[in-house]
């Protein structure tokens, strides 16, 4: 049963989570579905804008999830896709040429990732590694936008690939310590990625929509079109900006603020009673302090609206600023703050959406909260790409990246070399 368990690790700026998933038949018995069986989520400490800022602080609270993992699943956990976000992310375009070689001039899968390979030859920035090379369409002896070229027959074949990069040192940290828990690590995987595997289906992809999920310290954000990624990034703006504004505006601690955001807090001030006031003291305040509900909500509205002001100038860059048919999805744990969607639809002018993960099922309850989509999703990402492994067929954003992986279990053995 443990060898069909797939394990995924999000280790965000406020909490480190894992989910547990295990493939079963679907009711029609036709094909396997992903059901969940744990999700677990503890404070994070030793992270910072999803940077790693303590690599002991960050062993402690991964090992303490993992710990009340096996302990709820009663399953040892050996191996985990892991997922990694922070602002030293960045998306870069490429395009990969080659020449097809064969007599018959058919295209073969050899050809399709020796395009994508072409693709890899980019100029990147000091200190960066590539995480992901995702195709998005193929050209056939000048004939664009093909989807999968393989069996065609051409002369040249093209690739136009998003590369997503990630600074070393931050990478090799990060799997620093998910090594030190004695965890091995499957692949590292942008989180937005995973997230978006998690809460939208492939017609709203094709269609064209926006991912965003809000984090405590960043933003991601990913844009699909015709099933392609079209654009993404991780602003370093998020939810404990809001508890950080709170704290100065209501001149109170950092943990009375995210009481405050939490149990009382609301984005649209229009919708809060003027009259409305609570007590500080209620929330751990020292002294007895009365605050009108109004005055909290200008304060949360007006970082809100900054939020997806931002995400509104990237949706500008890829001239889709109010013109995705399938909206917005928003996820992660700041999505859960009242009167956000509303906001969101005002803001960026389209359709908006809480993203909750689909096509599982679970009988655990934190299944449904979207601050576990990213963990939710790294499983589904790890499904997909066995699945596409096992079927030996060429699956565009789930092409395994090799460096990665290499780089990953060179510190692994180097960090197994060490125990006795």
């Amino acid at each position: 049963m443990s060898e069909d368990v797939i394990i995924g690790l999000d280790i965000g700026s406020h909490a480190v989570r894992v989910a547990v998933g295990q493939p079963v038949p679907s009711v029609e018995g036709k094909t396997n579905q992903m059901h969940i069986i744990g999700a677990i989520e503890v404070p994070s400490e030793g992270m910072s804008r999803g940077n790693v800022s303590s690599i002991e602080d960050a062993v402690s609270s991964v090992s303490k999830v993992l710990e009340q993992t096996e302990r709820l699943t009663g399953l040892p956990l050996s191996r985990a896709w892991v997922g990694i976000s922070g602002t030293h992310i960045i998306a870069q375009e490429s395009r990969g040429v080659i020449g097809v070689a064969r007599s018959d001039g058919e295209i073969r899968e050899e050809d399709v990732e020796r395009a994508i390979e072409a693709a890899r030859t980019v100029a990147m920035p000091t200190n960066h590694e590539i995480l992901h090379v995702i195709p998005r369409s193929f050209t056939v002896d000048g004939q664009r936008g093909i989807k999968d070229p393989v069996g065609m027959n051409a002369i040249r074949l093209e690739v136009d690939a998003l590369i997503i990069q990630g600074l070393s040192s931050q990478i090799k940290n990060l799997t620093k310590c998910v090594y030190r828990t004695g965890l091995d690590i499957e692949d590292l995987v942008f989180s937005i990625l995973a997230t978006a595997e998690a809460v939208v289906t492939n017609k709203q992809k094709d269609l064209g929509v926006c991912v965003i999920n809000i984090g405590a310290s960043t933003t991601s954000l990913i844009i699909f079109e015709e099933g392609d990624v079209l654009h993404t990034v991780v602003l370093p703006i998020g939810s404990s900006h809001i508890t950080s504004d709170l704290a100065i505006g209501l001149r109170t601690s950092l943990d009375v603020a995210e009481q405050v955001k939490i149990r009382y807090g609301h984005a649209l001030p229009e919708e809060v009673d003027k009259k409305e006031e609570i007590n500080l003291a209620e929330l751990g305040a020292q002294d007895e302090e009365y605050v009108g509900r109004r005055f909290i909500a200008d304060i949360i509205e007006a970082r809100v609206q900054e939020i997806f002001e931002k995400v509104d100038a990237e949706l500008s860059k890829v001239e889709r600023s109010g013109m995705l048919p399938a909206g917005v999805v928003l996820t992660g744990g700041g999505a859960k703050l009242a009167g956000m969607l509303e906001t969101a639809k005002r803001s960026l002018r389209l359709p908006t959406s809480l993203g909750t993960p689909i096509g599982v099922t679970s009988v655990v309850e934190r299944m449904n909260d979207p601050a576990m989509s990213t963990a939710i999703g790294l499983v589904l990402w790890g499904y997909n790409i066995a699945s596409s492994t096992e079927s030996h067929r060429f699956s565009g954003v789930f092409s395994k990246v090799k460096n990665v992986k290499k780089m990953a279990s060179g510190l692994g053995k180097w960090f197994k070399s060490l125990h006795p």
